[in-house]
Formats: C-alpha cells, structure tokens, sequence
C-alpha cells in the first residue's frame, strides 16, 4: 500500500477544499482509509474513515457535518471534502489505511500504512 494525500492549499475561512487520497500500490480492498489533522503544536487528532467494503463512516464528533469522507471505487481512490474550513481547520493532513473495524476506526494505531501529509492553511 502506498498512500498519497493530495488537495492541500491556502483558502480563506468559510471556504471549502476537497483532499484525495490514493493508493498507487494496490486497491483499498478490505482496508479502512482514514484520515488524520496535526495542527502545529498539537497532537495527531482524527477526523474521518471509511470502511473500502460496505462504505460505513466514521467521523470525529467535532466536525461531522462539516467534513465528509466518500470512495471512488474505479479510481480507487478515498476524499475528504471539507466545507465552511474555519483557521482552526489549518494542519496537516493525513490519509492512513489499516484493518480498522467500527471500533477501532478513530485510533490511529489500527492504521498500519500512512501517505505523506497534504497541508491545509486556512487564513481568516
């Protein structure tokens, strides 16, 4: 597996951004993908899965609503579209895929392979 986030930039508060994460090494089959934030600063926190077979969710309770997680099957690839991104929103972002299920879906530590962050700065 060989994760890569793509879709980062620069954008003023109240706007939204849509991050991509594909898998260039094999199809998702199987795998949760989620998605993690570090601000600077601050520790690792989640913010969205989704499970590749069955296409169950999971959010952080804070920004389900805002942010929402989706697969593209034929492009194997997962999203991250985020809307009305407040400066709080600015981090790193990460895409990670591991056997999490439901349970274990918001730990980092059930994801074993991590793509390369993608940085959002949201200016206000």
């Amino acid at each position: 597996v060989q994760l890569q986030a793509s879709g980062g930039g620069l954008v003023q508060a109240g706007a939204s951004l849509s991050l991509s994460c594909a898998d260039s090494g094999r199809a998702f089959g199987g795998y949760t993908v989620g998605w993690f934030r570090q601000a600077p600063g601050k520790e690792r926190e989640f913010v969205a899965a989704i499970r590749w077979s069955g296409g169950n969710t999971y959010y952080a309770d804070s920004l389900k609503g805002r942010f929402a997680v989706s697969k593209d099957t034929a492009k194997n690839t997962v999203y991250l579209q985020m809307k009305s991104l407040k400066p709080e929103d600015t981090a790193v972002y990460y895409c990670a895929a591991g056997r999490a299920i439901a349970s274990t879906a918001r730990d980092s530590g059930a994801y074993y392979y991590w793509g390369r962050g993608t940085l959002v700065t949201v200016s206000s």
